[in-house]
């Protein structure tokens, strides 16, 4: 594995991108703002590497970035409704940024934060110490986001986290993907597979309803192969609330701790590439880049449009503190939260 880094000023402080390239060439680039995936390349279905994730040129650019291109955020990524959270009896009121609703863990989050990074022979641990009471959250809580990179193309991300005060937590990656090409514009045409056979409805502020909706007869439906565009502008109210799919999947047959084996499954026919990605996290929300228009420029030079990437995000559902039905993402001293998602990319 040869591994190098690069370090780029930023309004942060010094940041530092590592790339992991692998005896074919395929290569990953993870920075340490956001504990983020800055890039990742593989073969095409005439060997040809190219890149799969989206990426800006400038690694500074993905400060308080709309998108949250490629980072990890934190504390509790996604929705929590009106930033209202209670934990072991006391209320906190979180930073409202996402119309009336707290998102990926507040403005700043740890999306946001350069992480500490440690070099492994095929990967980086990436560590943040979250204070008690950042961004109103409870808890002194240290976290580590593990990424290793395989010789066949295999990216495995592992999170853990303890804390010294009851609290809560839900950690994801907010890469985005085309598997044509990371500038290669609408992401429609490629084909997807989602293990579920429910998801979560939500109001018009995209905070989940609690209920659990069957999939079948809906553009909501991916549980065989189906390309991303096909229902993506249907006359359906979630679609209109989302502007595209902007929603939370539930894994069929998830328990805690196991691993679901291809979860969501994206493939192009044009490169030939396909994307596994496996988790033991309860949910996935699929977000189809409703709002990528305007991003910072990317290496092509250009911003993203709408629709040029999509978003797997293996994570715990939106809400789940307000929601008792849901699988709770509480963490109380002595526990350690533990979750790995895997993306494994073939041509």
């Amino acid at each position: 594995m040869k591994i190098t880094s690069k370090k780029y000023p930023s309004a942060k402080g010094e940041i530092t991108v590592y790339r992991f390239e692998n005896e074919s060439g395929a290569w990953v680039e993870l920075s340490t703002l956001g504990a983020g995936i800055a890039g990742v390349a593989v073969p095409d279905k005439d060997g040809k590497i190219g890149e799969v994730a989206l990426a800006y040129t400038d690694p500074a650019e993905y400060i308080a970035d709309g998108p949250c291109l490629g980072k990890c955020p934190g504390r509790y990524a996604n929705r929590i409704a009106k930033g209202h959270l209670e934990v072991d009896g006391k209320l906190y009121q979180l930073a409202i940024n996402n119309g009336p609703n707290a998102l990926h863990g507040g403005p700043e989050g740890f999306q946001n934060q350069i992480w500490q990074a440690r070099e492994l022979p095929d990967g980086i641990e990436f560590s943040y110490h979250a204070k008690d009471g950042e961004e109103n959250y409870p808890g002194n809580l240290d976290l580590t986001a593990t990424y290793t990179w395989s010789e066949d193309n295999v990216l495995t991300l592992k999170f853990h986290a303890t804390s010294d005060r009851d609290t809560v937590i839900n950690m994801t990656n907010h890469a985005y993907w085309n598997l044509d090409g990371a500038d290669a514009g609408f992401v429609g045409d490629q084909e997807m597979l989602i293990e579920a056979d429910t998801f979560l409805p939500t109001d018009d502020t995209q905070i989940p309803t609690g209920e659990f909706a069957p999939v079948d007869g809906t553009p909501m439906d991916f549980k065989t192969f189906k390309k991303i565009g096909r229902d993506l502008k249907a006359d359906y109210e979630p679609l209109h609330i989302g502007k595209g799919y902007d929603h939370c999947w539930v894994m069929r047959g998830w328990e805690p701790g196991k691993m679901i084996e291809d979860a969501v499954v994206l493939k192009s026919e044009k490169s030939g590439r396909t994307l596994r990605v496996s988790s033991d996290q309860p949910g996935v929300q699929i977000y189809t880049g409703n709002w990528l228009a305007g991003s910072p420029k990317n290496k092509s030079g250009r911003s993203y449009e709408d629709y040029d990437g999509v978003a797997i995000e293996m994570q715990g559902f939106p809400d789940a503190p307000n929601k008792p039905g849901f699988p709770p993402q509480s963490l109380a001293p002595g526990q350690t939260y533990d979750r790995t998602i895997v993306f494994a990319f073939e041509a």
